[in-house]
């Protein structure tokens, strides 16, 4: 609901002038051309985005972003009586922005006759992310949990029609009461970081029952008031993985509905953003938690999860570029300088039409992985997604904090307080390129999947061959790294940059099909052709950076 603001009267005769009003009621979906154009001809429900991306640019809901993170969440460790309580309390806009999430399937996994697609679903993501990125820790990871689940755990169906429920429920109960539930993770360890085979948790089978007693301490386990996490331990047999509950059924000895688990929460991070969304540092006492998948195969089982959430950061950092480009453009159309507005200034449309590029590179991309999963009958698209996410991933996010200060850098001194939107977005850009692998886990990843299995960079190349022929410099490009991944074994030290290299061929391949032509001119001129600086803003002088702006923004 729209209300209305009363200001003071200012004092001394002073106005207020030449400050640009904040953005607000727009459509986030219908304003993105270049994301409209690419799944129109799609099976999504393109009304449904149409609502969403609306209701997500009203100020409602743009200040229940800016709420959640204003009162971030509190631990709540004891209550007044001294009863251990190990809950995390949240601002209530928090809650409205996890129940529009989950009410709009964002959380869902796609599954037959749900009528949602990936595609669609990594839209609304995109959009949802765009308006708040901490709320989209839980909901990413619910839906990422639901492939791990289908290894196999004890209720099986019962868990995964929990995590694909489209309601919202943040009261604490037993799995077997409720209707709907998130998932979280807890996976680091204080000796080993992204090294997981260093865990020392460990894991006891119980002699007559399914269930295991994990014992250890998790140096981060994301979104701790989850109903259920996903973690790994180590049993006789080796790293395995296990579903803990948040809270367990009651015994045969109790009158109570159930009692919760031995997870003690001893702290919440206290991090430089996604400041809405809890972290916490936990220990398992003798915790209950069942196997998922086979044992000893932990790392296998959870990388079902992890390989959906990759998919989710690449989303992520493509939100928080879209916004940053977005609040950038408003200002400059609104506030003047020397006489002028920003917008009339060439150099800050060569900014700004650079970063727009860049921004409809990393959309292209998300938009073809996620077309991917929805095609996982066909190994070509189970290859592709699995060796383009982690490329993209790499590429994309690291991008993303550059990105995000040069948009601020328009706006100068008035987007560097926390009043403003682009402050948040400075200090989230840098998670997504860290959560779910940094930059040389994603890069050593690739080389080690591309030495192991040859077949994968084959059908990597034959996605970039449906754009042969758009551009002499691409297929250039891709015809050199197709030979040098023949002729040779890539050195570690040049991980980065043969993962950068591939992931532009690919951007540059999808504009191609994808893209406008302005767009896909300016890329493959600046990016693949290297007629560019080292910063953004330094795009050929002959190029239409008006018209690359038109095509990428509809305010």
């Amino acid at each position: 609901m729209k209300t209305q603001k009363y200001y003071t009267p200012n004092r001394n005769g002073h106005s207020v002038t030449n400050q640009p009003p904040p953005l607000r009621d727009y459509n986030l979906y219908s304003s993105d051309p270049l994301v409209k154009e690419c799944i129109e001809h799609h099976d999504v429900r393109e009304t449904s985005l149409e609502e969403t991306g609306k209701t997500l640019g009203t100020e409602e809901m743009i200040e229940h972003g800016r709420l959640a993170n204003e009162f971030p969440p509190v631990l709540r460790s004891h209550s007044a009586e001294g009863f251990r309580l190990d809950e995390v309390e949240f601002h209530p806009s928090w809650h409205a922005l996890m129940d529009f999430s989950k009410n709009h399937g964002i959380a869902s996994y796609p599954t037959p006759g749900s009528g949602q697609t990936h595609l669609e679903r990594a839209v609304l993501m995109y959009l949802v992310s765009q308006n708040e990125a901490g709320h989209g820790c839980p909901i990413s990871m619910t839906y990422a949990a639901v492939p791990a689940i289908r290894h196999g755990v004890k209720g099986q169906k019962h868990i995964e029609s929990l995590l694909t429920s489209s309601t919202y429920d943040p009261n604490l109960a037993p799995l077997s009461s409720k209707t709907t539930a998130l998932a979280g993770m807890a996976m680091t360890e204080k000796q080993g970081g992204s090294d997981l085979r260093a865990n020392s948790t460990t894991a006891i089978q119980n002699s007559t029952e399914d269930t295991w007693r994990i014992t250890g301490h998790k140096w981060f386990m994301s979104a701790p008031m989850c109903d259920m996490f996903l973690t790994l331990a180590q049993t006789k047999v080796g790293l395995s993985c296990f579903l803990v509950p948040r809270v367990l059924d009651a015994d045969s000895n109790s009158s109570s509905l159930g009692y919760k688990n031995a997870i003690y929460l001893e702290r919440l991070k206290d991090k430089l953003g996604n400041r809405s969304n809890a972290s916490a540092e936990v220990e398992f006492d003798n915790a209950i938690g069942y196997l998922v998948g086979e044992e000893g195969r932990g790392i296998k089982t959870i990388l079902e999860m992890v390989s959906q959430c990759r998919l989710d950061s690449l989303i992520g950092s493509a939100a928080q570029m879209r916004q940053a480009l977005i609040q950038a453009y408003w200002w400059v159309t609104k506030r003047s300088a020397f006489n002028t507005l920003l917008i009339g200034a060439p150099l800050m449309q060569n900014v700004l039409a650079d970063l727009a590029i860049e921004s409809a590179a990393a959309n292209v991309t998300f938009l073809r992985l996620a077309e991917a999963s929805d095609n996982q009958a066909d190994p070509l698209e189970v290859s592709l997604r699995r060796i383009g996410t982690s490329i993209s991933k790499f590429l994309v996010c690291k991008k993303a904090s550059g990105f995000v200060a040069e948009a601020l850098e328009c706006v100068g001194g008035s987007g560097y307080v926390e009043e403003s939107p682009l402050a948040r977005l400075f200090r989230e850009s840098p998670l997504n390129g860290i959560w779910e692998g940094s930059g040389n886990v994603n890069a050593l990843d690739i080389i080690r999947i591309l030495h192991k299995t040859p077949d994968t960079i084959e059908h990597f190349f034959d996605e970039i061959a449906h754009a042969k022929g758009s551009y002499q410099s691409l297929d250039l490009m891709a015809e050199k790294l197709k030979v040098r991944f023949g002729q040779e074994e890539i050195p570690e030290s040049q991980a980065r940059r043969v993962v950068n290299d591939l992931g532009l061929v690919f951007q540059g391949s999808l504009l191609a099909r994808f893209g406008t032509q302005t767009i896909t001119d300016a890329f493959i001129r600046s990016r693949i052709e290297r007629d560019y600086g080292s910063v953004y803003g330094t795009l050929p002088a002959d190029l239409d950076f008006n018209k690359i702006l038109e095509e990428s923004i509809l305010l």
